[in-house]
Parts: structure tokens; C-alpha cells; sequence
């Protein structure tokens, strides 16, 4: 895989990031081990050379995970982790979400990205990841409760004590990438939902980030898994992996979804790639779109995202697969804030 340069930062990066919560477990059924050392090991091995992952996922246990997978590879690995989503007893300032750890026992989540917590945050993940210095440093979600001034402070401090290399946010609007700007605190990146499924950043966000050279890593480019085909109508899901209760999985949307696929199965077929990696590549090919950042739970689906970072579609077959999902939409816009978790 060619490496792409991060908006105005020095990182290059791969076109395909290990995405990491899945790995965590919490919302995903579970997770294993074994599974998660194999699909990091393969995710570099295969030439992904970024790995994404934050404090909430699996509340400590993707990071750990990450952290010790990586040992011995540093060197070659940029390590993206993010900050603003604290639970337990530490204060926050936006009430977020309730939900349940592994073992059953209720947790409320808070937004906070005060200075104060972000340091303390960044010194967690540090020590949970094992490592002296974070290459991404994300907010993960937009915090209205603290002024942004506040939270570029935290990340020009954290950058002085070479504790990150550069910073990054996620899942912010253009009225707020714009704050950044202003405040000549242009972020590295914005970490966006974007798929076949997930166009609406197309008409403001994306743009933008072109404009201002900030990087784009689009998240959950396969839909949570629904666009690799595999996740039929009689599909059954364990634990308490959320899925069955978001808008694109109820069954009169998935069956909509699954036609889609079957419309497009001879392109992929042309290119030789399962519809997982169409839907990756696609993601990839649009104007603006940095990397993509795609979850893997085992050796198998690693290495098979990873091949999407290298696959190149003509741009007839582009406007083909657009044409096939841009009349796919939901009766009500999808507010990923407001998924229930």
C-alpha cells in the first residue's frame, strides 16, 4: 500500500487503519485474545501501518490489547488513540450514554475534554498502550460543555512534553472543524462515519476537509459489517453486540441493503475482490478521504481489508456502485451520537 500524508502533519499513513473497538469486545459480543494478537500481526504484516483505538473501547481492553500486540514493532506502527469519553467516578461535563461493562455492572459515560482531563487521560492511555508517545491524538467526540480554547490548550501542552505527535478529532461538524481553524488550531484530521450506507459528509464535511488539508479516516466504511454480504436475514448476533437495534439492520433495511449487494456482486467479481473490500475501496477512492478505518477481529479479516488499500477502481465502475446505494435511505437521518449502546 502507497502511504498517504495526514492533513497538515507529518505522518504518512496507510490507506487502511486497524480499527480497534471491535477488538475491545464491549458492544461486539465479546472478544478473544488470541483473535486480537492475530489481527494486528496480520494487519501489519499486510503493510497497515496505523492502528486506531480509544480508552472506551472494552473501557481499557483494546488499548491493553494494542499495546501489547505491538511490542516489538513500534518502530514501524503509528498509533492513533483518542480522548473526551470518561466514565467510573472522574467528572464530566455532557452527559453521553449509559451502558454496561463485560461483567454486567452499569457505567455512565461522559463527555469532558477539559484540559485537566485530557492530560489525565493521555497519561491512562500511555501506560495502557506501553508506549512514551502517542502519534494521534483524537477527541473523540465534540464536548459542548467545555470551550474549545480549553481543550487546543491541553493538546498544544501534551505536544510541548512530546507526549503526542499530533492531534486529531472525531465526529465533528463543520461548524466546529471551522472553531479549530480559527483558533489556528487546524487538526491533523477528522475521524467521520462514511460508507456506501453514510454519504451525508459529502455534502459539507468532506469538502471542507479538502479545503483546509485536514485528513479524513472514515470510520465503519463497511457498515458495522453489514455491507460484506455475510450478515443475511436469518443472522443471529450473541452477547450484547448492538447491531440488531441500529436503523440499517432492522430487517426491512437490511433486505434493501442485501439487493444492493447482489447488484454490485459483478463488479467485484470483475476486480476479483469480495464485497467487503469493494466496500473499502470505494470509501478510499472518493476525493478527500485519507484512509480508511476498518475493524477486524481475527487474522482472516485483516488481511483481507488490508488488499483494499491496493485495489483501484475505474471510475465507471465508481459511478456504477454510487448509483446502485444513493437511493438507499433511511426514513429518519442516522445521528450516530444518539445510537443506543
Amino acid at each position: 500500500m502507497k502511504l498517504r500524508k495526514l492533513g497538515q502533519s507529518e505522518l504518512e499513513i496507510s490507506p487502511v487503519i486497524l480499527g480497534t473497538w471491535a477488538i475491545g469486545g464491549w458492544l461486539w459480543g465479546g472478544t478473544d485474545r488470541n483473535d486480537a494478537d492475530g489481527a494486528i500481526a496480520a494487519s501489519l504484516d499486510a503493510g497497515v501501518n496505523c492502528i486506531d483505538t480509544a480508552p472506551v473501547y472494552g473501557f481499557g481492553l483494546s488499548e491493553k490489547l494494542v499495546g501489547q500486540a505491538i511490542k516489538g514493532r513500534r518502530d514501524s506502527v503509528i498509533v492513533a488513540t483518542k480522548c473526551g469519553l470518561v466514565w467510573d467516578d472522574r467528572p464530566g461535563t455532557t452527559p453521553f450514554f449509559d451502558t454496561t461493562l463485560s461483567d454486567g455492572e452499569p457505567v455512565f459515560v461522559k463527555r469532558c475534554l477539559r484540559k485537566k482531563s485530557i492530560l489525565a487521560e493521555c497519561d491512562a492511555s500511555l501506560q495502557r498502550l506501553g508506549i512514551d508517545v502517542i502519534d494521534l491524538y483524537q477527541c473523540h467526540w465534540p464536548d459542548p460543555g467545555t470551550p474549545f480554547e480549553d481543550t487546543v490548550d491541553a493538546m498544544i501542552t501534551l505536544k510541548d512534553q512530546g507526549k503526542i505527535r499530533a492531534y486529531g478529532v472525531s465526529n465533528f461538524s463543520v461548524e466546529q472543524l471551522n472553531t479549530c481553524v480559527e483558533l489556528g488550531a487546524c487538526p491533523a484530521s477528522n475521524q467521520p462515519k462514511y460508507s456506501l450506507l453514510s454519504q451525508e459528509i459529502e455534502a459539507d464535511v468532506l469538502p471542507f476537509c479538502r479545503e483546509h488539508n485536514i485528513g479524513c479516516l472514515a470510520y465503519s466504511p463497511m457498515e458495522m459489517g453489514l455491507l460484506t454480504g455475510k450478515i443475511t436475514m436469518d443472522h443471529t448476533f450473541d452477547g450484547d453486540d448492538t447491531r440488531p437495534s441500529r436503523p440499517w439492520f432492522l430487517p426491512e433495511n437490511r433486505r434493501r441493503v442485501l439487493d444492493a449487494l447482489d447488484t454490485v456482486r459483478p463488479i467485484a467479481k470483475k476486480y476479483d475482490v469480495s464485497l467487503s473490500q469493494l466496500a473499502i475501496t470505494w470509501v478510499l477512492s472518493q476525493s478527500g478521504c485519507t484512509a480508511a478505518v476498518v475493524g477486524a477481529r481475527n487474522r482472516e479479516q485483516a488481511e483481507s481489508n488490508a488488499r483494499a488499500g491496493s485495489v483501484d477502481l475505474k471510475q465507471e465502475d465508481l459511478a456504477r456502485i454510487r448509483s446502485v446505494f444513493e437511493p438507499l435511505k433511511l426514513a429518519e437521518p442516522y445521528d450516530p451520537s444518539k445510537a443506543k449502546r
